[in-house]
């Protein structure tokens, strides 16, 4: 029962510092081409060989 002391903050710091780290990429704008995925995977110019 000792290491729940342990393991409960642990566990909650780490899940705040995933949190933060989410919500710096949110506000970074990392999520803001939606509609560039789409046309990438549409087009016809494609690097068959790339450099070693």
């Amino acid at each position: 029962m000792d290491i729940l002391v342990w393991l409960i903050p642990i566990s909650l710091v780490l899940g705040g510092v995933g949190l933060l780290g989410f919500i710096y990429t949110v506000r970074s704008n990392q999520y803001d081409d939606p509609e560039g995925d789409a046309r990438r995977i549409l087009s016809d110019e494609w690097d068959d060989h790339p450099r070693p």
